[in-house]
């Protein structure tokens, strides 16, 4: 990023027409909402759309939700090149699986490579990864990996910098075995109360059904998004 910023003079490339430059040189980062829970009978996975570099707002109209096969998603917050990165290596690992196994991979099996990802290299990346879908073994499965690369299964998971504002809201509201239409509104609006408070989401809702009939896809825009008191 020096390149960019040495034609300015001296005492400039922080600022510029009164404001901060700093996105100049900040990575690109999904600051972010991300979830996933399980409903009776599969999974359900959401996100906001909110790209940062800094404190500025790279793509308003993200897809953190990366399809990993037609069964299996993964969420993404951290580094949005580093989290790119690793669902394009570990879809690839998975082709061969396919082709040595000549079955569809376990959710499992998928969340175990994010995993040793992510782990073996925690010094260089900053990702933190849901993954979550249905297998015919054990049915919709949601899984966590934070930065560290941790693995382990949970009913529901929150992630980002949003979800610090989640917590008691989430923990109060699951069900389990809900009915799907009970969870994706149960993630539409922990997604919606994250981007009222956090600033670093925002943008659209991007929400998608996993089940053995394969995945949904749901898109929700301006008014369409859940309103609390403080929009009434």
């Amino acid at each position: 990023m020096a390149m960019m910023t040495s034609a300015f003079p001296s005492n400039g490339p922080e600022m510029l027409g009164g404001f901060g430059m700093e996105w100049l040189n900040t990575e690109v980062s999904t600051g972010t909402t991300i979830m996933a829970t399980e409903f009776d009978g599969g999974v359900i996975v959401g996100a906001d759309s909110r790209t940062t570099t800094g404190t500025y707002v790279a793509n308003r109209v993200t897809d953190k939700l990366t399809k990993v096969t037609d069964f299996i998603y993964c969420c993404r917050s951290g580094s949005a090149a580093d989290t790119q990165a690793i669902a394009d290596i570990v879809k690839y690992h998975i082709e061969f699986h396919r082709m040595e196994t000549g079955e569809e991979p376990l959710v499992n099996t998928v969340a175990n490579i994010f995993k040793q990802l992510c782990y073996d290299n925690r010094d260089q990346l900053s990702a933190g990864i849901i993954v979550a879908g249905w297998d015919k073994r054990e049915g919709g499965q949601v899984y966590s990996i934070p930065i560290s690369g941790m693995l382990h299964r949970m009913p529901f998971s929150i992630g980002g910098s949003g979800s610090t504002y989640l917590y008691g809201y989430v923990d109060s509201q699951y069900k389990p075995k809900q009915k799907k239409e009970d969870a994706l509104k149960f993630v539409a609006n922990s997604v919606s109360l994250a981007i009222n408070r956090d600033g670093s989401s925002g943008g659209i809702i991007r929400l998608a059904a996993i089940s053995k009939d394969g995945v949904e896809r749901f898109t929700l825009t301006g008014d369409q998004m859940p309103k609390f008191f403080e929009d009434c």
